[in-house]
């Protein structure tokens, strides 16, 4: 006779080995927090000492987790991977706003999560209505929290620390990717991750060579390659990128924000195999005659109102904000606004929609919203062929019935969040059009700003506790919901 020994813990979550994770995310955070610290040593600001005091703090923390927490097991299943994709983005926030609250122009503690919840998730809305009076080592860390962000603080972890390298990476990379497939580039998550790391990089080293050569300074050339690649949209100027008033740079960064809504898996895959794989690429086509379409009505719009101002007013200004929305950027370089409430109603559509799965951007991504076109007519065929067999596909991949609902879940929760948030702004007194664009930039993690969150405005007209809500919509979407909801259900918790 043969006996079976349960484990009564075996399906217990992993408190132990989440919490070493997250004491070697802070080392790696206040790793990261160094380069700040380089930057106000050199410029002689007195911020030099808020960053040596925050890294000794984020250091000391992070080696405590990781040295008591002594896990009996180091394997982390599938609720440990989405506790701790949540966590990690939170814990983040929570150790990288500290810099906001004790540098020389001190944020209060909601301003100070808002900002750091708006860098590391990649929205790019801000509190600080005079980003130029702040010092260059704060400017260089809201760029910097943006770049972390953009391809993930897991898929980052996930390079660095060997342990996470066991069949609980996968769940890990499922947690915090976006969109409805994840394509693995190897047969390890880890070299996956080395990969798509690599092209990030490269990307950025670029886009700041590019920038250099152009009319912008060094340092705002770090800055904005940072936040472009990962379609941020901070900036270290008030007035964004209109005040470099060039059209080389908006060419530049229209182009780089262009191609940071691209899927990288499918970046390399086509450098690796052939360029023709990106027409082959149903979302990819989907991105590019998007983008098209919004382009000829914008014009349109600008020529309707007699805003033709010179070739550029047609061209590269209309493209910028096209791209700059749909890849959930939130750069700004021009009074778009003037466009009129067309332009502004496209803008909402471009921001709810984002760019495609796999991609830095945010929204609710192609992939998703192609699905659920393709699955609509598949239904009207069906409704008049009943007998009609047929599958839905995208990008050759079969979408089985689990996988839409999830989609159609995905949506209904994604379009519920855009409105709580703006019905929670509306309550606190926001004007209702500002409130549920606010709402939208926030979800979307896009940072476009309109009204009074406009170009020259910020969100700290918002109270307190909108900020807080804020945030949680900011995290919300950049988990892309499912995960961070999940772990607020009381079955997540049982045994």
């Amino acid at each position: 006779m043969k006996y079976v020994v349960i484990n009564r813990n075996s399906h217990a979550i992993n408190y132990r080995m989440v919490l070493k994770v997250l004491g070697q995310l802070l080392m790696i955070e206040a790793g990261f927090m160094a380069l700040p610290l380089i930057v106000s040593l050199i410029c002689h600001e007195s911020d030099s000492a808020t960053f040596a005091i925050v890294i000794v703090l984020t250091l000391l923390t992070g080696l405590s987790l990781n040295f008591f927490s002594n896990p009996e097991n180091r394997i982390l299943k599938r609720r440990d991977g989405m506790l701790l994709a949540s966590m990690a983005w939170i814990v983040f926030s929570l150790f990288g706003m500290l810099p906001f609250i004790l540098c020389s122009t001190p944020l209060n503690i909601s301003e100070a999560f808002f900002e750091a919840m708006s860098g590391f998730t990649t929205t790019g809305a801000t509190v600080i209505r005079e980003v130029e009076s702040c010092s260059k080592g704060i400017l260089i860390w809201r760029s910097l929290t943006q770049w972390i962000g953009g391809l993930g603080i897991i898929l980052f972890t996930l390079t660095f620390i060997p342990s996470l390298n066991n069949r609980g990476s996968l769940m890990l990379f499922h947690a915090e990717a976006t969109g409805i497939t994840h394509d693995k580039l190897a047969a390890r998550i880890a070299h996956t991750a080395k990969i798509l790391w690599g092209l990030y990089t490269l990307l950025t080293v670029v886009l700041f060579l590019l920038l250099y050569f152009g009319p912008i300074s060094f340092f705002d050339s770090v800055c904005h390659s940072l936040t472009c690649i990962s379609t941020g949209g901070y900036s270290t100027h008030n007035e964004g990128i209109a005040v470099y008033d060039s059209p080389y740079i908006k060419s530049i960064l229209t182009l780089f924000m262009f191609i940071g809504g691209v899927s990288f898996s499918l970046i390399i895959i086509a450098v690796k195999q052939s360029w023709r794989d990106f027409w082959r690429n149903d979302v990819f086509r989907t991105y590019v005659y998007t983008i098209g379409v919004f382009y000829v009505i914008v014009v349109s719009a600008i020529i309707f109102r007699n805003l033709v101002t010179g070739w550029e007013s047609v061209t590269i200004d209309p493209l910028f904000h096209i791209v700059s929305a749909l890849t959930s950027t939130g750069f700004s370089a021009g009074n778009w606004e003037g466009w009129g409430i067309l332009v502004l109603t496209l803008t909402f559509f471009m921001m709810y929609m984002g760019a495609c799965a796999g991609s830095t951007t945010g929204g609710a991504k192609l992939d998703r919203l192609l699905y659920l076109m393709k699955n609509f007519l598949f239904v009207v065929r069906k409704y008049v062929r009943p007998r009609l067999l047929t599958s839905v596909d995208v990008n050759g991949q079969h979408v089985n019935e689990e996988r839409g609902s999830e989609i159609a879940a995905f949506i209904f929760i994604y379009t519920f969040l855009i409105v709580f948030g703006g019905v929670v702004l509306v309550a606190e007194g926001f004007p209702i059009v500002d409130a549920f664009f606010s709402s939208f930039s926030c979800v979307s993690n896009n940072g476009l700003g309109a009204g009074i969150t406009g170009i020259t405005g910020s969100y700290d007209f918002l109270p307190a506790s909108g900020k807080w809500v804020m945030s949680g919509l900011m995290l919300a979407g950049r988990l892309e919901i499912i995960t961070l909801i999940t772990i607020f259900t009381p079955s997540f918790w049982h045994k």
